[in-house]
C-alpha cells in the first residue's frame, strides 16, 4: 500500500450556522462544493460561530460541527500547513471580529494562514453584491418593491446596511433595506413605502440562510412577523424563501474572496 496522503492545504468555511439541514445543504453545501471544485488540492472544512447552533445540532441530530478554534486545532494536529479562513457573513460584525482574534492565535502555528472577507467590506463589494442580488429579483411594476431583510447588529458594522441602501438609491432601485434586530426596522420604512405608492412587497432575506430564524421572523404566523406587520398595513406580501447562499452569483463572490487571499 502507498503512503497515506496528508492534506497540507485547507479552506475553513465559516458561518454562523443553521439547525435547518435543508438550508445548510442548499446554501452552505453549495458554496463548499464550488470552492472544492475550484481548488481540488485544498481540503474544504466547515466551522460555525454560533455555539447555540453547534449544541442544538449535536443534541438533536448527533451532528458535530466545530467552532473555529476547534477546527483550527484539528487542522494543526492533522498536518495542515496552509489555511484560508473564509467567513460567509454578510457584514464584518462581532462574529467576524471573533474570527480575526482567533486567527491571531494561529499566526505562528501554521506556515501560512489568511482570512477572506465577508460580502460587504470594501466599497467595491457593495456594487458586486447588488449586481448579484438583481439576478434573483423579479421585474418590478411601478407599485412593487423589494424589502431586503438583514439580521442587524448592535455592532458598529450595522452601518454597512445603511451604506448598501445608499448604493441602491444611487441606482434608482425600489429596494428597501431593513433589519430584524436593529435600525432600520420594518416600522422605519412603512411611511416611505406608502409615500412611494408601493402596494406589493417581495420580502427577501438578505442573509446566508433562510432557516428557522428567518422563517419565523420574516414569514411566520405570529403577529410581529414582517409578513403580518406589512399585511396589517394593507400591503400585498410575497416571500422569497431562499437565502443568499442559494444564489450562484453570491457563491461566486465567496469563491472570489477565497481567491483574493490565496497564496
Amino acid at each position: 500500500m502507498g503512503r497515506k496522503t496528508i492534506h497540507k492545504r485547507g479552506v475553513l468555511v465559516i458561518s454562523s450556522g443553521s439547525s435547518n439541514m435543508e438550508a445548510i445543504r442548499v446554501s452552505l453545501g453549495s458554496i463548499e462544493n464550488m470552492i472544492s471544485e475550484e481548488f481540488k488540492d485544498w481540503e474544504v472544512r466547515r466551522a460555525f460561530t454560533s455555539e447555540a447552533i453547534i449544541e442544538k445540532l449535536r443534541k438533536n441530530s448527533g451532528i458535530i460541527v466545530d467552532n473555529v478554534e476547534k477546527a483550527l486545532k484539528k487542522m494543526n494536529v492533522e498536518g495542515f500547513e496552509n489555511v484560508i479562513l473564509q467567513p460567509l457573513h454578510i457584514i464584518p460584525g462581532s462574529e467576524y471580529e471573533k474570527i480575526v482574534e482567533t486567527l491571531k492565535k494561529y499566526k505562528t502555528i501554521f506556515k501560512n494562514i489568511a482570512l477572506g472577507r465577508p460580502i460587504l467590506y470594501y466599497e467595491k463589494d457593495y456594487k458586486r453584491a447588488l449586481d448579484a442580488l438583481r439576478t434573483q429579483v423579479p421585474c418590478l411594476n411601478h407599485d412593487e418593491a423589494v424589502v431586503l431583510v438583514g439580521h442587524g447588529t448592535k455592532h458598529t458594522s450595522n452601518i454597512f446596511y445603511k451604506r448598501f441602501q445608499e448604493i441602491i438609491d444611487e441606482e434608482g432601485l425600489r429596494f428597501y433595506v431593513v433589519t430584524l434586530d436593529e435600525y432600520p426596522t420594518i416600522y422605519d420604512i412603512i411611511s416611505k413605502l406608502k409615500k412611494d405608492e408601493v402596494r406589493k412587497i417581495f420580502l427577501m432575506p438578505f442573509m446566508l440562510f433562510f432557516g428557522g430564524h428567518g422563517m419565523r421572523d420574516i414569514a411566520g404566523d405570529k403577529d410581529d412577523s414582517l409578513k403580518n406587520i406589512l399585511k396589517r398595513e394593507e400591503f400585498e406580501v410575497s416571500i422569497y424563501e431562499h437565502g443568499l447562499g442559494e444564489n450562484i452569483e453570491y457563491q461566486k463572490i465567496y469563491l472570489q474572496h477565497v481567491k483574493d487571499v490565496m497564496y
